[in-house]
């Protein structure tokens, strides 16, 4: 948290407050928030904590419904009693799909806001970006997407996926059920291509071939070379491992189809699709492809079935929900249980340290945070159906641990996290 401000410091800050205040009000601005008298001396009766995501440009097609997850999940712990007695209060910025943007908005929410926490992000390159902040700060974010791993940070609590809760066991079942041939493709930034490092490491090592290799900028729509090489790399039909992200995906899948390479010969394993962006793209194009995730909304259980049906009272009967809005709902719910653990919002030393153990019987099955900041998470792999939601072919046989430290790449075999040691904290080698 920010440490208490001088006479004069307070002074100025609060007349520069007041000024953007008055500026907001007469202009318009992208935060949202709920009416509170909170001041830095005065806690009040609520527990601000920030919402950073993209509403607008490219990402916004995916990480609008995660902030939508996010609020439902507030307004029933809010409508349950709140958290330690008090009402939870969302501040919402717009990271607006430019990464650094990203980071301003989160020291304005660290500092000028006063959260106590940040539930945000979606692309790794945006969590890239907020992650100095987030530890010259000593704060905390917490974060809701599958992503590459090979990171393990003391100021980020993980409820995505590691590689090894998506993309290795993916790999593992194309290559027993649709082909050795591998064709990938991706976003061009850390996200995918680290992944796709790692895929051609377990491809090495498990028999299979990369036949090529191939990246859009974030939001590019020129998807007619990609189409083009994987045409030329698999003349007969192969596999396609997609972690395009974004609106690119309109684009290729809506090409993909029309230049013939269906998912008979040409199988699509994506790792960015879920229910969401099907209903956008259009289940037309993706009849009969493939992703992997830890949550479909066709999970049968009765929490999912909760989920589902209070996300839809809430938002609207056609609703669908995915696996990142899964993540980022139930991350909120693990960070309440930790503050109620740490009997304070504010000591995050304390919230951090209660964190690690929390369980929650979530929609995706049972979850439980371990000491590298990830949580355990049952895989599945879903095949687009003809009302775009997924029919779950396969199923882990239960909860995987979280490994961040990817175990196929040479650098980091061996290393693993542990934020309950000091002598190891973030890699050490096993």
């Amino acid at each position: 948290m920010a440490k208490g401000l001088g006479r004069r410091k307070f002074l100025l800050y609060s007349c520069t407050t007041l000024l953007t205040s008055l500026l907001l009000k007469a202009c318009g601005g992208d935060t949202e928030t709920t009416k509170t008298t909170t001041t830095p001396e005065s806690p009040g009766d609520t527990i601000k904590v920030g919402i950073l995501h993209s509403l607008s440009g490219t990402m916004a097609i995916s990480e609008t419904t995660v902030k939508e997850a996010e609020m439902l999940a507030i307004k029933e712990i809010n409508k349950a009693g709140g958290v330690l007695g008090k009402q939870i209060e969302p501040i919402i910025e717009d990271g607006a799909s430019d990464w650094p943007t990203f980071a301003e908005k989160a020291e304005k929410l660290i500092d000028r806001d006063q959260v106590t926490t940040i539930f945000g992000c979606w692309t790794s390159a945006s969590r890239k970006a907020v992650k100095d902040v987030f530890e010259s700060k000593d704060h905390m974010l917490w974060y809701p997407v599958q992503y590459e791993g090979q990171e393990c940070s003391k100021n980020i609590f993980y409820t995505g996926a590691a590689p090894n809760q998506q993309i290795e066991p993916a790999v593992n079942w194309l290559l027993e059920n649709k082909g050795k041939k591998f064709f990938l493709v991706g976003s061009d930034y850390v996200f995918p291509r680290t992944a796709n490092t790692i895929i051609k490491e377990q491809l090495k090592a498990k028999g299979g071939k990369t036949v090529g290799e191939d990246y859009l900028p974030l939001g590019s729509t020129e998807v007619t070379p990609i189409i083009t090489k994987i045409k030329q790399a698999l003349p007969d039909g192969g596999v396609i491992f997609n972690s395009l992200n974004g609106d690119s995906n309109v684009a290729f899948f809506k090409q993909l189809q029309g230049a013939g390479l269906g998912p008979d010969q040409y199988p699509v394993m994506s790792v960015s699709i879920a229910e969401e962006e099907v209903r956008q793209i259009g289940k037309e194009f993706l009849v009969g492809q493939y992703a992997a995730w830890n949550y479909f909304m066709t999970v049968d259980s009765p929490a999912n079935q909760k989920f589902v049906e209070a996300f839809k009272a809430e938002y609207g009967p056609d609703r669908v929900t995915n696996d990142p809005m899964e993540a980022a709902y139930i991350m909120v719910y693990l960070w309440k249980q930790a503050v109620e653990k740490a009997k304070t919002a504010d000591d995050l030393n304390k919230v951090r340290a209660a964190a690690i153990g929390q369980e929650l019987d979530a929609p995706e099955g049972k979850v439980k945070m371990y000491p590298n900041h990830h949580i355990s998470k049952t895989v599945r792999i879903g095949e687009v159906r003809d009302d775009g939601l997924f029919d779950i072919v396969w199923t882990s046989d239960g909860p995987v641990a979280p490994i961040p430290w990817n175990q196929y790449v040479p650098a980091t075999k061996g290393y693993a996290c542990d934020w309950t040691d000091p002598n190891k904290g973030g890699k050490y080698k096993i």
